[in-house]
């Protein structure tokens, strides 16, 4: 008896394409989960440390460098990922979710922690629910990523606006308007890893995961600091 890939060459390739398919997205979310651990480590770690306060309390720009800091590396990863290697793709990544653990620490002063671990634990859920969704679905969400990338500027721009003019409403707005933003981008990016990743040579794939673990791991962080604004019980 012959076995069915021997008689259907199709099967035998789309099997193959389904395991290259996987291994990425394995690797794009074991990045993931790390780049998130070791940015809440030193966000918990730093909110434990007096020295680290004193530092932010005697250099009130070093919160705005932190920022500008992680921009700079996310254009970094993203605009030189052709050039860069794979092994500096990936510290770059690591090294940008620890300068965002930086600046993540006030949470934990700001918020308590059943609170964040509560909201911690919603994020993980919601995310992993669009996440699969984006995955399995055969609808193309081509569309609906350009809606949400253009309400995603929107989204920036009415944020800075605000942050001029401290309006509450307009805050909880740009609050709810960032859930559904980045619970639509959730899916939309994870399929279009997974469709760079059916497309992309075997040796580009590690690149493409430092690629994808990064636009996954702003997707969660993003939708995590929204849902925290919406739930968090404050001290």
């Amino acid at each position: 008896m012959f076995d069915n890939n021997f008689n259907n060459p199709y099967n035998a390739s789309t099997q193959a394409l389904s395991t290259k398919v996987s291994a990425v997205m394995k690797r794009v979310y074991f990045k993931m989960t790390l780049g998130l651990l070791v940015s809440a480590f030193i966000a918990l770690w730093c909110s434990e440390s007096q020295t680290y306060w004193q530092i932010l309390s005697s250099h009130s720009w070093l919160i705005w460098f932190l920022l500008i800091a992680e921009i700079g590396l996310v254009i970094a990863i993203t605009g030189g990922i052709r050039r860069l290697s794979t092994i500096a793709a990936s510290g770059l990544f690591y090294l940008f979710a620890a300068v965002n653990g930086l600046a993540l620490a006030p949470i934990f002063i700001v918020y308590t922690g059943s609170t964040i671990a509560t909201t911690f634990f919603v994020t993980a859920g919601t995310f992993a629910a669009m996440s699969i969704y984006g995955f399995f679905t055969s609808n193309d969400l081509s569309r609906m990523g350009s809606i949400l990338f253009m309400a995603l500027i929107g989204l920036v721009i009415a944020s800075v606006v605000n942050f001029f003019l401290h309006s509450e409403t307009m805050m909880w707005i740009i609050t709810y308007a960032g859930v559904l933003i980045f619970v639509g981008l959730t899916a939309w990016d994870t399929q279009q890893i997974k469709n760079m990743a059916i497309q992309m040579d075997s040796a580009s794939t590690g690149k493409l995961a430092t690629i994808g673990a990064l636009t996954l791991y702003l997707d969660f962080i993003n939708l995590f600091l929204y849902l925290l604004r919406i739930f968090g019980n404050r001290d």
